[in-house]
């Protein structure tokens, strides 16, 4: 018994040792690491030659990460997805279909279309903000400003004179002395203003051969007495047809991919 009680003693001296061992190497460590941190700004802003600001790298990557949660909202707001998402919706309702294309289908193409109208001002804020940047050429509120220039002629070519007046109205910003003074917060409601009305005045064109066939379904349906017969059942494969053979998938896309070019 004494001789198990002495090796149990020794065991247990034997652990405490190695935890002892093991607790000084995690607090050499840490302090190894917490040395090497030190004099590593976390968040800084050092002013810049020129007169800009400069921001350490943890600000940076929060300044990413903030924008990325804006992303879809800009998505939708700076670009032609808003009419281009809302023709495809018309479009739809015009056919007399309900969930075909899905929404999903309608998304992705108005993305990837939209993608292709705006690749030129995307090419030209990689070349004058996005590539500057990353060279460290210039700060990042220069690259800012680079990249709204682009963005701000694109909306400022689409926006109708009237839409821009009203939000100048109601925001009372009075004597500009050209459209680049106006504030990003007064151009972009005016631009998203411009761009439904737009795709509403196309998706009424889209309607109006639709709506001729119903009417002319519905007359015969009449005449013939068949009361009970949804003139909608009847109209839409010849809707379909019709949509077919004017190959209106592609008319419908080189329209709005046409209508941004002025």
């Amino acid at each position: 018994m004494t001789l198990l009680a002495s090796v149990s003693v020794a065991q247990q001296q034997d652990a405490a040792a190695q935890q002892a061992a093991a607790s000084e190497e995690n607090e050499s460590l840490l302090a190894g690491t917490l040395s090497q941190l030190q004099g590593v700004p976390a968040l800084t802003v050092s002013a810049t030659e020129d007169g800009g600001q400069q921001y350490s790298v943890t600000l940076q990557i929060l300044f990413i990460m903030t924008a990325l949660t804006l992303l879809p909202a800009l998505a939708m707001m700076m670009t032609s997805f808003t009419r281009i998402i809302v023709v495809f919706a018309i479009l739809r309702q015009a056919l007399g279909l309900q969930q075909t294309p899905s929404n999903q289908i309608l998304l992705g193409l108005a993305l990837f279309l939209s993608v292709f109208i705006m690749s030129p001002v995307f090419q030209r804020v990689n070349e004058e903000a996005l590539q500057p940047y990353l060279a460290e050429s210039i700060s990042a509120d220069q690259a800012l400003a680079a990249a709204e220039t682009p963005f701000r002629e694109f909306m400022t070519a689409q926006t109708r004179e009237s839409d821009l007046a009203l939000f100048l109205d109601l925001a009372q910003i009075e004597n500009l002395n050209s459209v680049d003074e106006v504030p990003m917060t007064v151009l972009i409601p005016a631009f998203v203003t411009s761009e439904l009305k737009t795709a509403f005045q196309i998706g009424f064109l889209l309607f109006i051969p639709f709506l001729v066939i119903d009417l002319v379904v519905a007359s015969v349906l009449m005449a013939m007495g068949m009361m009970m017969l949804s003139p909608i059942i009847i109209s839409l494969p010849f809707k379909i047809m019709l949509f077919v053979l004017v190959d209106g998938w592609a008319m419908v896309i080189g329209t709005l991919a046409a209508s941004f070019g002025g």
